[in-house]
């Protein structure tokens, strides 16, 4: 709590120091992280001095940066004291909330556990548009998550089913995706067919030996209650008692994601993810997530969510890679 403000003057600037109180010395602990470098994300995002006396910190500086360092502070205290643990991830994400002034949703993401891995390791949405997504699937019948890499749309997914099976309120997991080339040819491997499309299902496959870990994955495989397999495989089915995924869909044709919506049985979810800046479909085709968000928008119990580079929780250079494509994408249809 934020318990002391002070003014005063140096080489003509104005500095302020703002003072918060440090409940527990292991708050302190983990607020600074190992080799002090979540509060040097802090210091050097807003060019402030942060240093500890005892059960006080002490935030100098300008006294728009020191204001919403502390904001920053605060959050990240918010955050352990839900148990939560600090990295470079959730602390810049703390700040782009802070910088935008949406610190107050901060609040929504802790304490939501969606299950726990086979190594122990509790899973939850780590952003605002993590966990619309996360709500997104548990109210609807089928879901549609839009955005680009690394945002966690086909690993909460996943997440999401496997927790659904342990409830019983499924008896199978179903994950799909087209088999279409992202610039490589495939089609001269060795093997038989489930070979050959095995390595567009690796992700797939990780996200499961995760969850559940190698040997239970297989033994439901064994008993067909979780099925990995190329889009094709579901023509003439119908999907009932399952949690349905259908990944990387921005490579699906408008006849595709038609026929696998209409798979769509009783007591069944279907999640469908993509990133309509990666379609990798051959002659300019159209793709059926494209269409089917623009056919489906206005029907209940169909949701559409959407992500942006503030959910991406891979390395922070991968939302700036994503802000450069984009710009430069801007740049082009300018011209």
């Amino acid at each position: 709590m934020v318990c002391n403000r002070e003014k005063y003057h140096m080489k003509g600037r104005c500095i302020t120091e703002q003072i918060i109180n440090i409940e527990r010395l292991e708050q302190a602990v983990r607020l600074f992280g190992s080799f002090d470098e979540n509060i040097k994300l802090v210091e050097k995002a807003y060019g402030v001095d942060v240093v500890v006396r005892g059960s006080e910190l002490k935030v100098c500086g300008e006294p728009e940066a020191v204001s919403l360092a502390s904001k920053t502070i605060e959050s990240m205290l918010l955050l352990i004291s839900k148990g939560e643990t600090l990295g470079e991830q959730n602390v810049r994400y703390c700040i782009s909330l802070v910088n935008e002034g949406s610190e107050d949703r901060l609040a929504a993401l802790t304490g939501d556990c969606i299950c726990v891995s086979a190594k122990g390791k509790p899973i939850k949405p780590k952003t605002i548009g993590q966990k619309r997504y996360c709500d997104a699937i548990k109210s609807n019948t089928i879901t549609i998550g839009v955005g680009p890499a690394g945002t966690g749309k086909t690993y909460l997914a996943v997440a999401l089913a496997v927790t659904a099976f342990r409830a019983h309120e499924v008896n199978r997991i179903i994950l799909t995706r087209p088999a279409v080339e992202a610039g490589e040819k495939l089609g001269f491997l060795p093997g038989d067919l489930q070979s050959k499309v095995d390595p567009y299902l690796r992700p797939l496959y990780d996200a499961l030996f995760d969850m559940l870990g190698a040997e239970t994955y297989h033994r439901y495989v064994e008993r067909g209650n979780i099925e990995v397999a190329p889009l094709a495989y579901m023509r003439g089915r119908t999907l009932d008692d399952s949690f349905i995924i259908l990944d990387e869909a921005q490579n699906t044709t408008g006849e595709q994601m038609k026929m696998f919506l209409t798979r769509l049985g009783f007591n069944s979810k279907m999640v469908i993810t993509g990133d309509i800046t990666q379609i990798d479909l051959p002659d300019g085709r159209r793709s059926g997530l494209k269409e089917c968000m623009k056919i489906l928008r206005n029907i209940n119990d169909i949701a559409q969510v959407s992500f942006s580079e503030k959910d991406v929780v891979r390395h922070r250079l991968v939302q700036d890679i994503i802000k450069a494509y984009a710009k430069s994408e801007e740049v082009r249809r300018n011209k």
